[in-house]
């Protein structure tokens, strides 16, 4: 049966959203359209239903996240990529137009990768994890880029020969204070893995290692760009200055997306 979103009549469009509207999906009609859209017969849109009303987010019910105008696949277990980040990858692009070598640190998906070798054409794209489950799902995102994927904590994945060249590091660092992991939704608290959501006692454990590190793998001029919360904003800065990073805060009040960006000048 062809997968037209036609095919479904009206009533059962309508009881698809009167179920999500009732599970308390606040998008109700965007999401019986992106699953009606998405699945290929009238059984797989039901189960895919019975799935997001059992609280499994939409992400994992469709299979993929939209992100930077790119579909980013994501799998159980795997971080999923939030818009508000699609404001980092902006912020890359603008500091660094003409880059050539493009580094995602943290990866999860792969999605700020993938999302900056679309933008930038023929780069040599890294991308690095220490969860196994991410590792495999950032090489199907980053494979029409060639991008190679690596297991491991942080720089130590990386191979030794990238240091002093990387022109884009993106790094977006688990930033939850452990204290707080608690209170975020349901959706993340119980369908992502912990070690890419716990930032530590404050939230900045991760992201303080990373600008420790980041000046000897940059290139001159090269840029590190971490997402960082409001009230996170001013330690970050002081924790990529004291790396001996030139630094900046970029904010997206309508995102409320906040990138710190720092900047190797010697």
């Amino acid at each position: 049966m062809p997968s037209s979103p036609s095919l479904y009549d009206s009533s059962s469009r309508s009881s698809l959203v009167s179920a999500l509207r009732a599970a308390g999906c606040v998008f109700a009609e965007d999401e019986a359209e992106l699953i009606l859209a998405t699945a290929r017969t009238p059984q797989e849109a039901a189960a895919m239903a019975d799935r997001r009303v059992a609280g499994l987010p939409l992400e994992l019910v469709l299979g993929w996240a939209e992100f930077a105008g790119l579909r980013i696949t994501v799998e159980p277990g795997v971080f999923v990529p939030r818009r508000r980040t699609e404001f980092l990858v902006r912020q890359a692009l603008a500091e660094v137009p003409d880059a050539r070598v493009v580094v995602d640190l943290c990866c999860g998906s792969g999605a700020l990768g993938a999302a900056l070798a679309a933008a930038l054409g023929p780069v040599e794209l890294h991308a690095a994890d220490i969860d196994p489950a991410a590792v495999a799902c950032a090489r199907t995102n980053t494979a029409a880029a060639g991008g190679r994927v690596h297991e491991g904590d942080l720089f130590e994945a990386l191979p030794a020969q990238l240091r002093g060249r990387i022109d884009i590091l993106a790094a977006n660092v688990p930033y939850v204070p452990t204290g707080e992991v608690g209170l975020l939704p349901a959706e993340a608290r119980e369908h992502e893995p912990l070690v890419a959501l716990d930032g530590g006692a404050d939230g900045l454990d991760v992201l303080r290692r990373v600008a420790t590190e980041a000046p000897q793998w940059l290139a001159p001029g090269g840029r590190l760009l971490v997402e960082t919360s409001e009230h996170q904003a001013p330690a970050a800065i002081e924790a990529f200055t004291a790396a001996g990073l030139t630094t900046r805060l970029a904010v997206d009040e309508d995102l409320y997306a906040r990138v710190v960006i720092g900047t190797r000048t010697g």
